[in-house]
């Protein structure tokens, strides 16, 4: 089939066009690529072909600097990369360009500069109070209605989507051992989350405000937030994760411009608590700040959740307020997490902590029962949204393959 004749409603057609890096069978120089369809466009090749004045921002090994350019560039660069693919009288120029999503190596597309994840579903956050503080009044802590809460991850091991991920080592103690023991976690989970891509950044000592929130975030993809409970709950108390988080984040290949989801915005769900004036979205000329993203989790290959990301009670622009309302600057390439997307079914957890209840339950695969990950085990993520006539918006999908633990300090043994 040609490249331009896609089928009727392909998730992945002019209406889309992510952005990734990819380079040719893994040789060669890295450049921005744009997907249609099932083949990725050369877009700084055919930016320089076709003349176009933003060649010096998509002839590069990185989104960086198109990220760098700011709002206005982005939406002129996008309606270029439309124009370029849907008249006939580019095609001919543009179809040179054009590669087999199979032949081509994909690679990590920003060049990630500050990691931060927040916690931002009220589904996830009660279910994790009710595990883990069953007797307390209330499951949510109480500052959680009053701001999202995060943590400063750990930029260096962002990683894309097909990118293996090894088994982590670590300290762990259960609640009826004397003491700590070292090795490889047996609690290896996931949380099915949403990143955002920051472009345009700002001054140190300066905030943004919630209705800013289009002017410095230039698009979103799927996150797989790795997590090693075991560790994690050693070392939580008091300052948050640390080494159960920090070994890998996978990210997607495809970074999907927020211009592309104008049919998926929604309003977030109904606020219980009165919010500070820097949070509160209620007001009555407040732009809505939601997603509808319908994400699927499957574990070698077969589904198990479908998490809603329109149940998130904090927004992503809500986010972006409170991380810079101390006057923290952003950078370009800024990667924040949502945090795990869960909601109120049972099949709809983003996490094995909660599919499993922290390992009281078993989740029933056609290849065995699991509570938590195995090595060899494969994890997707995958999500569309709304858009325009019905036509389906695909992200693109995080794949993560468990690999066994590698040799522990000083050649300890990897036996769990």
């Amino acid at each position: 089939m040609p490249p331009f004749d896609l089928p009727e409603g392909d998730p992945f057609g002019p209406h889309n066009l992510p952005y990734g890096v990819f380079s040719l069978s893994g040789a060669g120089d890295r450049t921005v690529g744009v997907r249609l369809g099932d083949h990725v466009l050369d877009a700084g090749a055919a930016a320089l072909a076709l003349g176009s004045p933003y060649a010096p921002l998509l002839a590069r090994p990185s989104l960086n600097p198109l990220l760098a350019a700011g709002r206005t560039t982005w939406s002129d660069v996008r309606r270029a990369l439309t124009a370029w693919v849907t008249v006939p009288a580019h095609q001919a120029t543009v179809a040179e360009f054009l590669h087999p999503l199979s032949s081509v190596t994909l690679h990590l597309p920003f060049e990630v500069a500050d990691y931060v994840d927040f916690y931002a579903s009220e589904n996830h956050a009660r279910n994790v109070g009710r595990i883990f503080r069953p007797d307390a009044a209330d499951s949510l802590t109480p500052n959680w209605k009053h701001l999202p809460i995060g943590y400063h991850g750990r930029s260096g091991t962002v990683v894309v989507s097909g990118t293996e991920v090894v088994r982590p080592w670590g300290q762990r103690k259960a609640p009826t051992d004397p003491a700590p023991v070292f090795g490889p976690s047996v609690r290896l989970d996931i949380e099915a989350e949403v990143g955002f891509v920051v472009g345009a950044p700002s001054p140190m000592g300066s905030s943004v405000a919630l209705a800013d929130f289009r002017d410095h975030v230039f698009g979103l993809c799927l996150l797989n937030d790795w997590s090693a409970r075991d560790i994690q709950a050693w070392e939580y108390v008091p300052l948050g994760p640390f080494l159960g988080k920090s070994f890998a984040t996978s990210v997607s290949a495809w970074i999907t411009p927020l211009d592309a989801l104008e049919e998926a915005r929604v309003a977030p769900p109904q606020r219980t608590h009165e919010l500070l004036p820097y949070l509160d979205d209620t007001v009555p000329d407040a732009e809505p700040a939601g997603y509808d993203l319908r994400i699927s989790v499957a574990v070698n290959g077969h589904v198990v959740s479908e998490p809603p990301f329109s149940s998130m009670y904090w927004t992503a622009a809500q986010q972006l307020a409170h991380m810079t309302v101390n006057g923290a600057s952003l950078r370009t390439g800024d990667l924040y997490g949502s945090g795990t997307v869960s909601g109120p079914a049972e099949q709809e957890r983003g996490s094995l902590l909660e599919l499993t209840w922290n390992g009281r339950d078993t989740l029933e695969l056609p290849d065995g029962k699991r509570t938590f990950l195995e090595d060899g085990d494969v994890v997707t993520l995958s999500a569309w949204a709304p858009g325009p006539d019905g036509v389906r918006v695909g992200l693109g999908e995080v794949v993560g393959r468990v690999a066994a633990p590698n040799a522990g300090p000083g050649g300890l043994s990897a036996g769990l």
